[in-house]
């Protein structure tokens, strides 16, 4: 005798008990229609929540119903480690074998993999990154899909590309959705999606999809902005205010540069914060984020790397620095209040947040003749190519480069193998249409948030709108509700100190180590590690930097006139010299077609200051190769220098050579300015510029 749905009820409210570990635990009826449709009667879903709302109890009740029932394992497409981590933690509290394969775990995939053979696992998360992955997907991904008892993707905005935070990755779960057989339940479940993505994930999803969209209201949120008019004054508003916010909680910013800064600058403050980003090593960052979890520290100053899906009682979030779109804000705004009653919500916005704005803009999906460009190199290959190696044929950068391929794959012009990428042949058509669709839809957000920031209505129901919450209400909890009153004085002594951290000059620019492989191609004989390469250099700061940073954007926008070294930056300089002391015996400066006036003054000065001679110039002598040539990828870059430049200097033999340029984007002018520099006999050669691109 089956048993009636009271029966699965019940037995569904005693598995939430132990995943929870309350025994007056109960279902709301939102939570149990959706777990109804997947462990009863076998449905596809996507649920649309707000952060906090149950989505994890939801697919972890019915794996523990499914596999009572004799389904085979859960299989949990999830984004981020930290996600994975939260999930397994709490399946285990319900009793619930939970193992994850990703990038940081290859030695446990085979122990893994034979353990769900064995039918000793309930669940396994997979990063999106691995259905890309050719032996996974080629062997690993016809068997669970086979086998598994439900695919749950989490955070499925990500499918979407008019999402705010697309991934190709996440596109291959096509594939393994028209691989299901029948009868195989499957949940989509996100908080931050707009009708539009609704839509759009539903449409993949496939046919008699039941969608559960709720309110996005979060309740414990109290939303607010201080617009303050300097770097210095948002900096010195988070020193004086930050012991003010309640617990322990999230500092974003935009960068990584930005994250470095202001950490470093409230800790000096007497603040216990560290950065956080993608770049931080996988073990500290567990570190860090457990330590945020447990209150050690009062906050991290971190990018969206601390994003979807991190879960922690967090009392407050301040954003310096506005992300592009409300969607993307109302995700990051989602980390606080979790399991508080209160939680504060502030941005501090700032003039430069367009301009990173457009940065990450650019990174858009590349021009059609760039991809039938790359199509037609591998389809002229005779075996698979590297992604490297590739880019010795096509102009893009590497991120842009893997971004398109994956794309590519999804679509079935091209596909992964075993070393590398190859194409199928099949026909291809270039959506124009969408992805200038999308381009523009990019553009209405980032009105919207500077909308946001402007707007005298509710904070919150702004926010709901955006997202098309058809319940979106006044919250009465924001600073234009009149439930939070935050204030925008900032002390002297703060402004002073924050002025001084961000006047004070100096980045690091580290050498570069390795030439780029399969410069062969491309008719350049480097390879393997550069011997005769420069030593540590310095910038003045990076355009990205709050304190330097915002005079160097006025200095290289588009636009602006050539002429000499502006007299603060001069004097920066003059400070950098000064802390870093290389040896410098003459000056060689790297020649420029668009700013010949900054670039000979920066190295007169230099020469004046340091009362050593210019010794010579890395000079142009094929202005046919564009000044920014290559710059889209390494191996395009260090061949499109090669030919533009040569060295002509004299009396270098066993100096220190200072090496002079404006600005350094990629690094491989210094870097062959040095090479050619040191093989003229040159014992030592420091570079040194104005700024860096990053």
């Amino acid at each position: 005798m089956s048993p009636t749905t009271t029966d699965v009820r019940d037995r569904a409210e005693e598995h939430l008990r132990a995943l929870v570990g309350r025994d007056d635990a109960r279902l709301r009826e939102d939570q149990w229609t959706a777990i109804e449709a997947l462990a009863v009667d076998r449905r596809r879903s996507l649920v649309v929540q707000r952060t906090g709302w149950g989505k994890s109890a939801v697919y972890f009740v019915a794996t523990l119903l499914l596999r009572e029932a004799g389904a085979g394992p859960t299989v949990i497409v999830s984004p981020l480690l930290a996600l994975m981590r939260n999930q397994i933690e709490a399946a285990e509290r319900a009793g619930i074998r939970a193992v994850t394969i990703n990038s940081t775990n290859i030695e446990e995939w085979e122990p893994t993999q034979e353990a769900i053979r064995a039918g000793e696992v309930d669940v396994l998360l997979v990063s999106p990154e691995r259905l890309n992955n050719p032996g996974f997907r080629d062997e690993v991904l016809p068997r669970l899909a086979a086998t598994c008892g439900l695919l749950v993707i989490d955070e499925a905005h990500c499918i979407s590309d008019w999402g705010h935070d697309f991934r190709p990755d996440y596109r291959r779960i096509r594939t393994l959705l028209g691989d299901l057989p029948d009868g195989i339940p499957v949940l989509a479940t996100t908080a931050t999606a707009n009708a539009r993505v609704t839509q759009d994930v539903a449409e993949q999803l496939g046919r008699d999809v039941l969608v559960l969209r709720g309110s996005l209201d979060r309740e414990s949120l109290r939303l607010g902005v201080v617009r303050l008019k300097t770097a210095e004054q948002r900096l010195a508003w988070l020193a004086d205010h930050l012991a003010e916010q309640p617990g322990s909680g999230i500092i974003y910013c935009l960068t990584v540069a930005a994250t470095k800064e202001i950490a470093d600058y409230l800790r000096a403050r007497g603040h216990d914060v560290q950065a956080y980003s993608g770049q931080t090593d996988t073990t500290e960052r567990q570190a860090l984020e457990q330590d945020l979890i447990n209150g050690r520290v009062k906050a991290l100053v971190a990018t969206s790397a601390l994003g979807m899906g991190f879960d922690a009682t967090l009392g407050f979030v301040v954003n310096m620095g506005a992300p592009a779109s409300p969607v993307a804000y109302y995700q990051q705004v989602g980390r606080a209040g979790r399991g508080t009653d209160e939680a504060t919500v502030v941005l501090l916005p700032a003039i430069e947040d367009r301009d990173i704005w457009a940065y990450f803009g650019s990174l858009a999906f590349p021009r059609e003749e760039l991809v039938r460009q790359t199509l037609a190199v591998l389809a002229d290959s005779p075996k698979p190519m590297s992604t490297a190696t590739l880019e010795t044929y096509v102009e893009l950068n590497r991120t842009r480069l893997e971004t398109m391929l994956k794309v590519l794959d999804v679509d079935g012009a091209a596909r992964r193998v075993r070393g590398g990428w190859e194409a199928t042949g099949e026909p291809w058509q270039y959506d124009e249409e969408r992805y200038r669709r999308v381009a523009e839809a990019r553009e209405r957000e980032q009105q919207a948030m500077l909308d946001y920031l402007r707007t005298d209505r509710c904070r919150m129901l702004f926010l709901r709108d955006q997202l098309d919450d058809p319940e979106a209400t006044a919250c009465g909890r924001c600073d234009n509700c009149g439930g939070l009153a935050l204030s925008a004085e900032v002390s002297e002594s703060a402004v002073e100190e924050a002025g001084a951290r961000l006047s004070r000059p100096g980045v690091v620019l580290e050498p570069r180590k390795m030439w780029p492989t399969a410069l062969a191609n491309l008719g350049v004989d480097l390879k393997g590690k550069i011997a005769d390469g420069a030593s540590e250099g310095r910038v003045v700061a990076r355009l990205t930097d709050l304190g330097h940073g915002q005079a160097l954007r006025e200095l290289f926008k588009p636009g602006t006139p050539d002429g000499p070294v502006p007299v603060s930056l001069a004097r920066a300089v003059v400070e950098v010299l000064g802390d870093w002391r290389p040896r410098v015996d003459a000056i060689v400066v790297v020649e420029s077609a668009t700013r010949p006036t900054l670039t000979a003054d920066f190295a007169d000065g230099l020469s004046r200051f340091l009362k050593v001679p210019v010794a010579g110039r890395y000079a142009i002598v094929d202005p046919s190769v564009a000044p920014a040539q290559g710059a889209m990828n390494s191996a395009q870059r260090v061949a499109a220098v090669g030919r533009r430049y040569r060295l002509e200097a004299e009396g270098l033999e066993g100096q220190g050579v200072l090496l002079v340029d404006d600005l350094v984007a990629t690094g491989w002018t210094m870097t062959l300015a040095a090479r050619a520099i040191r093989r003229a006999g040159a014992a030592d050669v420091s570079p040194l510029a104005l700024a860096s691109e990053s």
